[in-house]
């Protein structure tokens, strides 16, 4: 059964498919992004600044080699 959100609106997983990259890091990152299925809007905002620190990490790393 599908979370609710906070209004009693169920919450159905949005069925996105994640293709790899190819690159680790990057990979991870988006991986990441599966805990939103299903998850009310409001849980989304940690998820996604986790992500983009991984992306960022990702790209400074990237830049120093």
């Amino acid at each position: 059964m599908p979370e609710t959100s906070e209004h009693s609106q169920p919450v159905e997983p949005l069925g996105v498919e994640l293709l790899p990259t190819g690159h680790p890091g990057v990979d991870a990152g988006l991986a990441r992004l599966e805990a939103l299925d299903g998850v009310p809007a409001e849980a989304h905002v940690a998820v996604y600044e986790d992500v983009h620190q991984r992306l960022a990490d990702t790209l400074a790393a990237l830049d120093q080699e």
